[in-house]
């Protein structure tokens, strides 16, 4: 991704989150940890993507074994984290429209921690959506929808700029 891509990706994705001031009604300080999150979301859907193939295959390999470890061990120790299926971006962005996204977003997040040392729980957004969803039902799956448009192959460098630049505007 060049320069000029990420600097143009930055700013639709910003335009796009800006819109629930204007649309949702709501302020900066009420939708900033919400996208954040969300941004958060898509890059570890992103990393996990990379390792999949060779966490499943691990795991096929010693399966039946005494060596045999969990999905999630073998995630947690070549990732740092593991998905769920129900936390993966593209399962959120297919969730049917009567489906709560607040709720969907709320699990994803539980299931993200559920993992993970004691340090690192209970720090991702959860509650918050539901406040966005309560004004507008069709917000969430619009910034998922937009998010999408980080390309899967973007790397944690590329996440760092957009994320610091979310943070200079918010």
């Amino acid at each position: 991704m060049t320069n000029d891509q990420l600097k143009k990706l930055e700013h639709d994705l910003w335009a796009s989150a800006n819109s629930l001031r204007a649309y949702g009604g709501n302020k900066a300080a009420d939708y900033a940890v919400p996208v954040l999150g969300l941004i958060f979301l898509r890059f570890a859907d992103n990393k996990y993507g990379h390792y999949e193939e060779e966490v499943l295959a691990e795991f096929n390999k010693t399966k039946g074994t005494r060596r045999e470890r969990s999905v999630e061990s073998i995630a947690l120790a070549k990732c740092g984290f593991y998905l769920p299926d129900y936390a993966r971006y593209d399962y959120l962005l297919e969730l049917p429209s009567e489906k709560s996204m607040a709720k969907a977003l709320e699990k994803a997040m539980k299931g993200i921690e559920k993992n993970q040392d004691e340090k690192f729980k209970d720090v991702l957004p959860k509650q918050a959506y539901f406040d966005i969803e309560k004004k507008k039902a069709d917000i969430l799956p619009q910034l998922l929808k937009t998010f999408s448009d980080i390309p899967k192959d973007a790397t944690g460098d590329v996440f760092g700029k957009i994320y610091e630049f979310f943070l200079g505007e918010f």
